[in-house]
C-alpha cells in the first residue's frame, strides 16, 4: 500500500485500532458505470441490520458505511443509521481538538461526510475515509466544512492520539509528535 506522503502512519505504533483497520482497506474502490464492487457491497452485510436491507449499490453514498465497518472491526459500536454521515455526531464522546483517530464530521451540500482524522495544516483536515474521490484513501477537508470531532471510547487512549500538524501534502511538520 502506497500512502504517499502519509506513509509516516505505517510508524506510527500504536496507531489507533479505527485507523489501522482503515488502512486495511485502503484503496478500495467503487466501480464505475452500473456495475458494484462486491467488497463493499459485503461491508454492508458485516455491519447488518437496517445497513444490509437498506445499501444495494455502490453508487449510494458510503462513508458512514466505511466507518461503521471499520468501528465495527475495532470493537466499536456505530451510531443508529451509521449510513447517514451527520449520524456520527452521536458515535463516541465529543473531542473539541481532533486528535489522530478521531472520527470527524462535516458539512456539504445535501447532508455530510465522515471521516478518520490524520493530521491538519493551516486550512484543511486531513481525513482518511471511504467514498472520498470514490474509493477509500486521504483527503484534505476545509476546515471551514467541520461540524464535529468525535473520540472513540477508549480503555486507554493510545499515546498517540494527538492532534498531528502536517504541511499541506500531508508531510508530518518538524515539531509534530515523535513517531519512531
Amino acid at each position: 500500500m502506497d500512502l504517499g506522503n502519509y506513509g509516516w502512519l505505517t510508524r506510527v505504533d500504536p496507531l489507533p485500532r479505527m485507523v489501522a483497520e482503515t488502512l486495511k482497506i485502503f484503496g478500495t474502490q467503487e466501480k464505475l458505470g452500473s456495475g458494484d464492487n462486491p467488497v463493499i457491497l459485503e461491508w454492508a452485510q458485516e455491519v447488518g441490520g437496517n445497513v444490509a436491507q437498506s445499501y444495494p449499490a455502490d453508487s449510494i453514498p458510503w462513508c458512514g458505511l466505511t466507518m461503521a465497518v471499520v468501528a465495527r472491526r475495532a470493537g466499536k459500536t456505530p451510531p443508529v443509521n451509521p449510513l447517514w454521515a451527520l449520524n456520527w455526531r452521536n458515535f463516541g464522546q465529543p473531542s473539541g481538538q481532533p486528535d489522530l483517530g478521531d472520527v470527524i464530521v462535516f458539512t456539504r451540500n445535501g447532508g455530510g461526510h465522515v471521516g478518520l482524522y490524520v493530521g491538519e495544516d493551516a486550512t484543511d483536515y486531513h481525513v482518511l475515509g471511504g467514498n472520498q474521490g470514490d474509493k477509500v484513501c486521504i483527503l484534505a477537508y476545509s476546515k471551514e466544512r467541520f461540524l464535529e470531532a468525535r473520540k472513540p471510547l477508549y480503555m486507554n487512549a493510545p499515546a498517540t492520539a494527538v492532534p498531528i500538524l502536517l504541511d499541506s501534502k500531508g508531510n508530518r511538520a518538524a515539531d509534530a509528535f515523535a513517531v519512531a
